[in-house]
Parts: C-alpha cells; structure tokens; sequence
C-alpha cells in the first residue's frame, strides 16, 4: 500500500464522514482504504456494483480488468454502463462512472482477456482480487493465480434466481481452502448454460456483488468475520441465505 497524508480534506470528512463515525472503521480505516489496491475481474453484472460501492467507499486505486465492450442486453443489470455507452469498452464506461462517483479514487482500466501470460502481473502490486468473471477458464485461472501470489480473493457465482460468494485468504496456513478445494476441476464445455442462454433476474448480481464490496473492505480494514472457511448460498425466489463450511481438501493439487 502507498502512504496518504495523515489529515483529510473539508471534502474527504464530509464524504466519508459515515465511515468516520464507525468504531471499527474511523480515520486510520479510512486512510487504510484509500491507501489500498483492489483488482477486480469484470465489468459486468458483479463488477459493477463491486466497483460503485469500492469506490463510494474511498478505496483508493481500483484495478479494472475487461476485455468486451458495453451491448444494450447489459443495461438489464450492469448498473455502471447507459445506453450512450453501447458500443464502448466497459473499461471506458467504468472508469467515466467511478470518476464522477469519487474523484478520490484512481480507476486503472486493463482492456484485456486475462491469461496466464498477463493474469500475475496484473495482480502483483494489489492487496485483494474481487473475482467477478462469468467463465469457468478465468475463475480457475484468477484463484489459481491469486493462490500463488497469496493475494486475498473474494470470489462470487450466479445462476438465474441464485448466487454464491465466499473469501479465499490464500494466507498460506495448512486449512486454508482455495476455488479447487471447492471445485477440483472444471466442468466440461456446455454443462452448464451460461446467463446468456439462461438468464439472470438483474437484481441477483447487485445483491452478490454487494456482498463481494463488503467483504472486501472488511478484509481491506481487518474487521469483522469473512466469509473465510465459508460459502454463503442465496436464493432470490425463496429469499433464503445459508452458509456450508469449506474445508481444504487434503487431495487438491496446491496443497503445500
């Protein structure tokens, strides 16, 4: 993390004068936030509402890696892209949001696929990975990557009505589960339809990904529980919440 000058602006007391408030949060939580680096995989249903409260919240730099550009079928869910920015790089869009939410913040857009040729390198400098993909290929590739580089990953899932989000420290400690301990392989091309062939109610990805910005910045500010050792399943027809414990698998390929 790169040092910010100790005192706050009349602005940044005004706008963050919520967070002030806080016991667990206050001024050192705040320089803390606007001190740290996020990475987040995707622009998209999850990216977007990731990206809007970050970035509410005065997380200082935020990392935005997307290669596809803004279709109108988007505007159903990915609330940082309008209908004047069909047609553009959702880098683009994104960052022209988050801009005018909080000047305070500095939007570094990656208007690329994530490979393995690029995947480390993008992520060696930031403190948390916020995976918000939409493939199989990139959520193994994001925590394997994460996992080798011990960069914390929040990661999160969708499925029409349903979602999924848990916290993959990748602190290194023998019990720590990672996205193959989950899930040790991926499933085989077309088992599952994507939200293009299945859809997706537009609220689901607000609601996950919310749940992703805040367990972001609990990690980021080292309070409260995560959802570490934890899946939390939703389901939006039901409204119903449970969690189900993660446990490392002895037999997964990075265990160290």
């Amino acid at each position: 993390m790169t040092e910010r000058p100790a005192a706050f602006t009349p602005e940044q007391m005004e706008r963050y004068s919520r967070h002030l408030l806080l016991r667990e949060v206050g001024p050192r939580g705040q320089r803390r936030l606007l001190a740290s680096r996020v990475m987040v995989v995707g622009a998209g249903g999850l990216g977007c509402p990731v990206l809007a409260y970050l970035a509410a919240a005065g997380v200082g730099t935020l990392d935005v890696v997307d290669s596809d550009v803004v279709e109108p079928s988007n505007l159903q869910r990915q609330i940082l892209h309008g209908t004047p920015d069909i047609g553009r790089p959702k880098t683009d869009s994104a960052r022209e949001a988050l801009a005018a939410l909080n000047p305070d913040v500095r939007v570094v857009p990656h208007a690329v696929r994530l490979d393995e040729t690029n995947a480390a390198d993008l992520m060696a400098s930031v403190d948390v990975v916020v995976d918000g993909s939409d493939n199989f290929a990139t959520r193994y590739l994001v925590s394997d990557t994460a996992r080798r580089l011990r960069k914390p990953l929040v990661a999160a899932a969708l499925f029409r009505f349903e979602g999924q989000v848990t916290v993959f420290p990748n602190d290194g400690l023998p019990d720590s589960a990672c996205y193959r301990c989950l899930f040790p392989t991926p499933p085989p091309p077309g088992f599952l339809p994507s939200c293009q062939e299945a859809g997706i109610l537009g609220a689901v990805p607000g609601l996950l990904g919310s749940i992703q910005a805040a367990e972001t910045l609990k990690v980021l500010l080292g309070i409260g529980e995560s959802l570490a050792g934890r899946l939390l399943l939703v389901d939006v027809l039901a409204m119903e919440f449970r969690t189900v414990r993660l446990h490392r698998n002895p037999a997964c390929r990075h265990e160290e």
